[in-house]
């Protein structure tokens, strides 16, 4: 597999290399994406001292090893790259790096970076303790750009297999890529990982629900039909308080329905959007792409999804009646109407309802050709703007 750089790489080096802020730098994202890989390549760029530690231990180690490590790094000649990977997993750690953050600032010895792959904890012990202090790099599932510089995929096969690089070279064989996919890359984050951030009361409700999940890419379904396919006791609010418990393992989001009330909006039933097509398929044989057009046009439409969600806007659909619009993007003051025609079976007239009612929105098409060529690149706010009406 030919190693890149992920396009993060380059913000990540000036921030630390060049940058005299000294804010904390955290990587935050998906377990195998390329988080280690990119600390590695920014290691092997660093001159000076470096101390690179993770904290995804079998015993996850205890906040005095943060305490031992930044003691290290200060004590180095010159100034110092300490990173800490899975900083998550150390109880109390936020806590711990305020105070040596606060004491040592001033010193400018050290560029400080952390990374973690379940945003609960992390995003929380920032949120209280940090604040101020630090800035989030995202680092998203691998897309289709990304793969094709790789593995030169073409779009139906990143729409199989797509996401995760570390599975790629066991796609000619589907069961066993499907095991490595459910075995060392979902059930890690589902067993462990968000079982350590929060206090879950039915596992195995939440890898239920996560398995049917993936049986709706990118479709609107309310918490009720959720619970009804589900075997374990469960409520309406338990299925929504796990759905989000899911979303901070970067496994899913749940898109909520446009409306210029905010109440009908947040009542709505949530779409479900997967942020690969490897999670998807890990419970779907990836050759149902080939034999049924229907699953296909979904798979595509949520991919499409996925990469509008790495914009900085808000994301959401929007359905009135029997008429409805993928995605709605709200964006700079602006509201993007989105359709993807992807040749499954729908009701038309979508997006002349949708400027009806929101005359004020601007409307974008994107079929197969113009959506591979909006997959083939970071996602770009401007190049939608442009074919917009």
């Amino acid at each position: 597999m030919l190693e890149i750089k992920r396009f993060f790489f380059n913000e990540l080096s000036r921030r630390t290399h060049g940058d005299t802020l000294n804010l904390a730098q955290v990587l935050l994202g998906p377990r195998q994406v390329g988080k280690s890989t990119t600390i590695r390549q920014l290691a092997d760029s660093w001159s000076g001292p470096k101390i690179i530690e993770s904290a995804d231990q079998l015993t996850p180690p205890k906040a005095d090893w943060i305490e031992f490590l930044w003691q290290r790094a200060i004590e180095q000649q010159g100034t110092c790259l300490l990173v800490i990977d899975e900083i998550q997993k150390v109880r109390g750690w936020a806590n711990v790096l305020k105070i040596l953050y606060d004491r040592d600032r001033k010193k400018n010895k050290l560029r400080v970076v952390l990374s973690g792959s379940a945003s609960l904890s992390l995003q929380s012990g920032l949120s209280d303790s940090l604040a101020g202090r630090y800035e989030v790099i995202r680092c998203p599932h691998w897309g289709l750009d990304e793969s094709r510089q790789a593995f030169n995929w073409d779009l139906a096969t990143y729409l199989k297999f797509g996401g995760y690089p570390a599975a790629a070279e066991l796609i000619h064989d589907v069961n066993r890529w499907r095991g490595f996919m459910r075995d060392s890359i979902i059930e890690p984050v589902i067993g462990r990982d968000l079982q350590t951030a929060v206090t879950i009361q039915k596992p195995a409700l939440l890898r239920q629900l996560f398995d049917l999940a993936m049986r709706y890419p990118a479709q609107e379904i309310s918490f009720q039909k959720l619970l009804g396919q589900l075997q374990d006791e469960g409520n309406s609010a338990t299925i929504k308080h796990y759905l989000e418990i899911l979303a901070a393992g970067f496994l899913l989001v749940t898109l909520e329905k446009f409306s210029g009330s905010a109440v009908r909006q947040k009542s709505s039933s949530p779409k479900i959007l997967p942020l690969s097509p490897a999670l998807i398929h890990a419970f779907t044989d990836p050759e149902k792409i080939e034999t049924d057009s229907e699953w296909k046009g979904r798979v595509f439409e949520a991919v499409i999804g996925a990469h509008l969600y790495r914009l900085p806007g808000e994301l959401m659909y929007w359905r009135e009646g029997n008429v409805e619009v993928d995605y709605v993007l709200k964006i700079d003051g602006n509201v993007i109407g989105i359709e993807v025609k992807s040749g499954r079976r729908k009701r038309q007239n979508g997006i002349i309802a949708f400027k009806k009612a929101y005359p004020k929105a601007h409307t974008v098409t994107l079929d197969w050709q113009l959506g591979e060529a909006f997959l083939s690149g970071p996602p770009d706010y401007k190049a939608l703007m442009a074919q917009s009406r």
